[in-house]
């Protein structure tokens, strides 16, 4: 068998083995909603004026996008707020149902999947290979929170509690510390996961 027969009938071999399939695809975006899940377990201390709870779920939030990339991350975080709204107990304070989208948090809610979509967007698009550079991801999740989470928060509480911008804004503070200790850690393991798996986000 001549060299050009033998190439012709030898299997393709894939680009490389982080490289994306449905199967997999399916178990990160759903490994990625339980996170969340139990992400808003983790303090739920109510703080401020307001009383929205402190809990992780950025953080988490924040990691699917960074980590999978725009399309699984906002299916993961998606899948975690359709769980909520068909009544099981995973939001905050172990809440649940539709009502809670129209509750004071519900701003902050909604802005969760989009927050990870522009994330995600930023850290494969954007940063690309410099997506291993924690500094990198730090700046790329900083500004889906700030352009998008707390942006959502505060128009979510003004329009719950029929206050000024200014006031709401100013029950958004006491999140923004947390948000960037938080932010400073999905940098660091958003960054080493990309490090180890170089083509997580590579997709076929």
């Amino acid at each position: 068998m001549s060299a050009t027969t033998q190439a012709e009938t030898t299997p393709s071999t894939p680009t490389g083995s982080g490289s994306s399939s449905p199967s997999r695809d399916i178990a990160l975006i759903a490994a990625f909603a339980a996170l969340v899940s139990a992400s808003a377990y983790v303090g739920a201390i109510p703080v401020g004026s307001a009383g929205v709870p402190i809990t992780l779920q950025t953080l988490t939030v924040m990691l699917a996008g960074c980590i999978l990339g725009p399309v699984r991350g906002f299916a993961a975080v998606t899948l975690y707020l359709a769980l909520g709204a068909v009544g099981l107990p995973v939001f905050a304070e172990h809440s649940s149902g539709i009502g809670v989208f129209s509750g004071i948090s519900g701003g902050y809610l909604l802005s969760f999947p989009i927050a990870a979509a522009l994330g995600g967007f930023l850290v494969q698009y954007v940063a690309r290979d410099r997506r291993t550079r924690a500094i990198v991801v730090f700046f790329c999740s900083l500004a889906a929170s700030v352009l998008v989470i707390h942006t959502m928060g505060i128009a979510g509480m003004k329009l719950y509690a029929d206050v000024s911008w200014r006031e709401a804004a100013s029950w958004d503070m006491p999140f923004w510390i947390g948000d960037l200790v938080k932010t400073s850690l999905v940098a660091m393991i958003a960054a080493e996961v990309h490090r180890a798996f170089p083509q997580l986000l590579h997709r076929d």
